[in-house]
């Protein structure tokens, strides 16, 4: 696994999750998992095992040199190795900062985690039958293989890539080619260009062998203009090599059954202590107790590709129309776009029924999904989502636009017979949102049956690791082959 995150080493999104879960699944199933990534300064190295011998890594028109440290991941024991160059890695932030979102030198970063991995593997005498990079950072791996890697010890090696965010492609000038020792041959013909810019996650889908997402939905989806973000050709070509694999969920650390984090627990057969946790929520939001309410509950990033823009952009936005209009609490946790926070302070001093808390808190995240009776999820686009998985687990019915990893996870109530799991709208707009707030709030005045059946069936839901697990080795068979020439090359 090449990475630029890892839970709990390093994390910005679910990508950290998936990387983390998906390794130990497959160790668990007794395959050889490794894994390389950066050793941000944010790393504690004091209980790492420093490997012998600083690394060469071949990179600019020289070669650059790193420090290795290996630690464990979890009850799995899956290795990771962190690559320590204080030149690139120690610094704040991941890929940049408030200040700087993107730092100018992430394709030299980048290039090192990437050209690092194949020398890693060199010094440890060990070649792995599958490199499995990550997003754009971890894209040139699959290039590499194609180019410095063809022959030698990773002749047989497949490549997998997963895109977690097609959003995000890593775009760099192109004169930072060189920065990779690839030449301007390869600017263009291993896909590197890009309106006369470098894309590493364009020269990524080119090159590897199997391209993955992390739901079905969304594998269709960005084959689309309207999802694709300026790939959609390229993906359409490649579209026998490309496949949707649901995410898992980690039921260990989300289980209300044994959750410490929460107020009390419960099973789908003790939903009346749900209430406990409803009222500790109101409590930590400064919200008025009143338990014929609904509370709806958000915890996000801020920003418009999780649909905030519709929900509370202003002017626009439904949110204060919800407040107002409804018998209904909300509950806001997250933080994102200075615009976003700025907005959200504004409508809580306006709405006496919004409690919003600008913070990440994984404490709170907890409560916040056992206390909530809904859950809005309202993105422009969702590669996987991990919260409605969440909210499923927890009994807290997901209110949610069909797209990505929503529409695979969620099923619309069907009000003539009861069943669903959830409350789905088609078009992001805020109209929608209000209607669709407005159908499970009206449910959970009229219809209660019909909630208390949506939650004890959404509880029963299962999203296991082990049956993603199982079909990326599919996957992994068929990279492999297609390296060997066993199956031929769609491309």
């Amino acid at each position: 696994m090449v990475t630029s995150e890892f839970v709990p080493l390093a994390k910005t999104g679910g990508l950290a999750d998936m990387v983390a879960a998906l390794s130990a699944e497959l160790a668990r199933m007794g395959h050889d998992v490794r894994v390389v990534m950066p050793r941000y300064y944010g790393i504690d190295i004091d209980d790492c095992e420093k490997v012998a011998g600083p690394l060469g890594v071949p990179l600019g028109f020289g070669d650059s040199w790193a420090a290795v440290y290996k630690t464990y991941s979890g009850n799995a024991d899956v290795p990771v190795y962190l690559l320590d160059h204080e030149g690139l890695f120690g610094r704040d932030g991941i890929y940049g900062t408030r200040k700087e979102p993107d730092f100018t030198d992430n394709v030299e970063r980048f290039t090192l985690l990437c050209r690092g991995a194949f020398q890693l593997c060199k010094s440890l005498g060990w070649i792995p039958e599958v490199i499995h990079g990550h997003d754009w950072p971890a894209a040139l791996a699959s290039v590499y293989l194609n180019t410095w890697e063809r022959t030698g010890p990773f002749g047989n090696t497949g490549s997998v890539l997963t895109i977690h965010n097609l959003g995000y492609q890593g775009i760099y000038p192109k004169n930072d080619i060189h920065i990779t020792q690839l030449d301007w041959e390869h600017y263009h013909g291993s896909g590197f260009e890009f309106f006369g810019q470098l894309n590493l996650l364009k020269a990524g889908l080119r090159n590897a062998d199997i391209l993955t997402t992390v739901s079905p939905t969304y594998a269709r989806e960005i084959q689309t203009a309207e999802y694709g973000h300026q790939m959609d050709g390229l993906l359409r070509h490649r579209s026998e090599d490309l496949f949707g694999v649901l995410n898992g969920m980690d039921y260990e650390a989300w289980n209300p059954e044994d959750d410490p984090l929460i107020e009390k627990n419960y099973s789908y057969q003790t939903l009346e202590r749900k209430a406990a946790n409803t009222k500790a929520l109101r409590e930590e939001f400064g919200l008025e107790q009143d338990p014929a309410r609904p509370v709806i509950g958000v915890v996000s990033r801020l920003a418009d590709q999780k649909g905030f823009g519709d929900l509370c952009g202003p002017t626009h936005g439904s949110l204060y129309e919800i407040c107002s209009d409804f018998e209904v609490d909300v509950v806001i946790l997250g933080t994102g776009d200075s615009w976003c926070e700025e907005e959200l302070r504004s409508l809580e001093a306006r709405l006496p029924n919004l409690g919003v808390k600008l913070a990440f808190d994984n404490r709170l995240a907890h409560l916040v999904e056992a206390g909530s009776d809904f859950f809005l999820m309202p993105s422009r686009y969702e590669p996987c989502g991990l919260n409605q998985m969440y909210s499923l687990r927890y009994g807290t019915l997901p209110i949610v636009h069909r797209t990505g990893g929503l529409a695979d996870t969620v099923k619309n109530l069907d009000p003539k017979t009861g069943d669903g799991t959830g409350f789905v709208f088609d078009l992001l707009t805020p109209r929608a949102i209000y209607d669709t707030v407005g159908w499970a709030v009206w449910t959970w005045y009229h219809r209660r049956d019909q909630i208390d059946g949506m939650r004890i069936r959404a509880m029963q839901q299962r999203f296991l690791w082990e049956d993603s697990a199982a079909r990326y080795v599919e996957l992994y068979q068929w990279a492999i082959d297609r390296r060997t020439g066993r199956v031929p090359r769609s491309w």
